[in-house]
């Protein structure tokens, strides 16, 4: 088995992914992408993925992007259990909201008011901080009275979640109101299998390349 993840490390959808392999135990070829350098323009990389986007992965020649069917495909095709990702249509039904939830609500709010700043030099807009503060209002009500997002065991719910979370941290928002979000995110960084170097190392990546895109 060999699959092949174009990658960089500090997207926080390609070390959801990342996390994902590494709870599944799925060993993945890893393919830093330099996007700057435009080698996802390439005409061979668009022929893989004509959205010309990361995460993306080719497993023995099938290939797909977004980083959320891509972690639910590695379930699907690789889990030795289905605790990551139940099969049961309830408990899949409450992973599956969660993982809308990031890519729809959690993470699009962060990059609506974060990425004008970092990679356009705008201002920060405090109308978009107010929609951050609402969707983290959210996280921690669905964590109430549960240890996991989808539950009380850890599931790719978490996973991508987590990835979203600690993007946050490390830009420096503050976490501290949202108890039990801080309850859950020490958890999970205790207990996701391969954290430090699945999630951790890219978020310090991230915020390196933050820090030099926005000195002044």
């Amino acid at each position: 088995m060999t699959i092949d993840f174009y990658y960089v490390p500090g997207s926080a959808p390609c070390r959801a992914v990342l996390l994902a392999a590494k709870a599944l135990g799925v060993d993945l070829n890893l393919k830093l992408t330099n996007l700057q350098a435009g080698e996802h323009l390439t005409p061979e990389f668009i022929k893989i993925n004509p959205q010309h986007t990361v995460p993306t992965i080719v497993d023995n020649g099938f290939s797909l992007w977004e980083s959320r069917a891509i972690m639910t495909y590695l379930a699907n095709a690789y889990a030795k259990n289905d605790s990551l990702y139940p099969k049961e249509p309830k408990a899949r039904a409450q992973v599956d909201q969660k993982l809308y939830f990031d890519i729809g609500t959690l993470y699009a709010r962060f990059a609506d008011y974060y990425y004008p700043v970092v990679f356009g030099g705008a201002s920060y807009d405090p109308a978009k901080l107010d929609q951050i503060n609402n969707a983290m209002k959210f996280l921690d009500q669905f964590l109430e009275g549960q240890e996991f997002a989808a539950g009380n065991n850890l599931t790719l719910a978490d996973l991508t979640l987590v990835a979203t979370v600690s993007t946050y941290d490390v830009m420096e928002y503050d976490l501290s109101p949202y108890k039990n979000i801080t309850r859950w995110y020490a958890k999970v960084k205790s207990t996701a299998p391969g954290y430090k170097e699945a999630n951790e190392e890219g978020c310090v990546a991230f915020k390196q390349l933050v820090d030099t895109l926005t000195k002044k």
